[in-house]
């Protein structure tokens, strides 16, 4: 009499992983399992019907299951490429990022400081630093309400001389009436120049130097119409 394959007993592993190879098994190899037990069940002992139906069922909810992640998976993949298209749509755009770097052009016209204080400061501190550390100008704003505080650097150092043209970065250093640090958010703000995807996410290039993923995208604004 042949031995009948039982779903609970220890052959059907054996039996699932020489079909499967030792692999996570699939809807393929689900399916190849159910028609191996079907073929060697022993005629006068056959499978149980209610073990039999619940596989099917399992076999079914499995097939479902693995549908609706490849339509997920299309429906994600498709939703990115839009995401991409409209980042890269933006190129030539004003954008402000988080950020704490600054350009000049060394002409002595200046350059844009844009920070958020998370509160009200009794004394702020904006220190610029050239491209090895060095503060080269250093402004006393005093006192300065919560929220967005906009000031110009003139691209001076603290003599007066004009400095030459780089990347430079931004300091600042909040404290309120009792001394203590206020939360400081540094912005910086360039033309998007174009965009990066070899992160695996989308990265601006601005034309500050600065490159800043899309998720510290603050604000963004066309750029000049030229008369």
């Amino acid at each position: 009499m042949v031995a009948p394959v039982n779903s609970t007993s220890t052959s059907t592993p054996s039996l699932a992983g020489s079909l499967t190879g030792g692999q996570t098994m699939g809807k393929d190899d689900f399916l190849k399992l159910l028609v191996a037990q079907l073929k060697n069940q022993d005629p006068l002992a056959p499978q149980d019907n209610t073990q039999f139906v619940s596989q099917l069922a399992q076999f079914s909810s499995l097939e479902q299951g693995m549908g609706v992640n490849d339509r997920l998976d299309k429906m994600m993949l498709q939703n990115q490429g839009m995401a991409n298209a409209n980042v890269v749509n933006m190129v030539g755009s004003i954008a402000t990022v988080r950020g704490s770097l600054l350009t000049t052009d060394g002409s002595g016209i200046g350059a844009p400081v844009s920070f958020s204080l998370g509160g009200a400061a009794d004394k702020t501190v904006v220190q610029i630093q050239d491209a090895s550390g060095k503060v080269v100008r250093t402004l006393d704003m005093g006192g300065r309400p919560a929220g967005i505080t906009k000031i110009t650097w003139d691209g001076r150092n603290d003599d007066g001389t004009v400095q030459p043209a780089g990347t430079y970065a931004v300091a600042i250093k909040a404290t309120d009436k009792d001394g203590n640090a206020v939360d400081v958010s540094q912005e910086t703000s360039g033309t998007i120049m174009g965009v990066s995807f070899d992160k695996g996410y989308p990265v601006l290039q601005l034309s500050n130097g600065v490159s800043a993923p899309v998720s510290d995208l603050l604000r963004v604004q066309s750029p000049p119409k030229t008369p």
